[in-house]
């Protein structure tokens, strides 16, 4: 059944993902659009969308990130695909509303597919991906922390994704900024598979697969390490309560026997 809870879930990827692209272009195509001042401004949007919105969808705001937690079991699969949509829905909307504001359509940025921009968008959005890895499988639990660990992580992924080229680091947000052209060829090859590519690697193959088995393993560990003892004095003790009780059972017979 489609319910508020549903319903508030999509509104809020649509509109996170929406106001994040609406930062990202206006700092962007502003006249301090170095990488530093976009990256700060994506880092304190994504910030406030997991404050304000986190407790409600998680506050994905990222195609590739949210490929990246299905593939880990942390998202259902037609909620992934729901949500996806609803990213690069906010994203068009607000590639429409900033044309809009200043009146002007915007020129494609994208070009061709560079390796060097491939293997950049890759390295950003694993540093994405490692913090948000962190949040989804519970070692960051306060709503500050969260939104703190995907805020930072976010900011070092497209400064250092910059180095090489446009540095996005997230399909909807390349979307909405024309880095990527749904019906085209552009962007596919550097903007959609790079993140994604990323986001797997980080969340899933070192986060998931590495760090988090290792602190289970240690837990587990301890576990039994406390167990243990504590299960060999319980059965110590059963054992000498059944040889004592059986003790006391021959002294009886035996006594019963001499009686008669």
């Amino acid at each position: 059944m489609f319910g508020r809870r549903k319903l508030a879930m999509l509104v809020a990827e649509f509109l996170g993902t929406g106001v994040l692209t609406l930062v990202f272009l206006s700092v962007q195509r502003s006249t301090i659009g170095v990488p530093y001042f976009v990256a700060l401004a994506a880092g304190l949007a994504v910030a406030m969308a997991m404050l304000v919105v986190g407790e409600v969808s998680g506050a994905h705001l990222n195609p590739a990130i949210t490929i990246a937690l299905w593939v880990a079991r942390k998202v259902g699969t037609v909620t992934g695909i729901v949500y996806v949509i609803m990213q690069l829905l906010g994203a068009w909307a607000a590639y429409g509303l900033y044309t809009y504001f200043v009146n002007s359509s915007l020129q494609p940025i994208g070009g061709h597919y560079v390796g060097r921009v491939f293997v950049a968008e890759i390295v950003g959005s694993f540093i994405l991906a490692v913090g948000w890895g962190a949040v989804a499988f519970g070692r960051v639990l306060s709503n500050g922390a969260r939104a703190a660990t995907v805020g930072v992580s976010y900011a070092l992924g497209i400064i250092v994704a910059a180095a090489a080229g446009i540095g996005i680091s997230n399909p909807a947000v390349a979307l909405g900024t024309r880095a990527w052209e749904i019906w085209g060829s552009m962007g596919w090859g550097t903007y959609v598979a790079g993140p994604v590519i990323g986001a797997l690697a980080g969340a899933v193959v070192v986060y998931g697969l590495l760090f988090r088995p290792m602190e289970e393993a240690e837990v587990v560990a301890s576990d039994k390490a406390v167990a243990t003892p504590i299960a060999a004095k319980t059965a110590s003790k059963t054992a000498r309560t059944k040889t004592a009780t059986a003790t006391t059972a021959r002294k009886k017979t035996t006594t019963t026997r001499r009686k008669k």
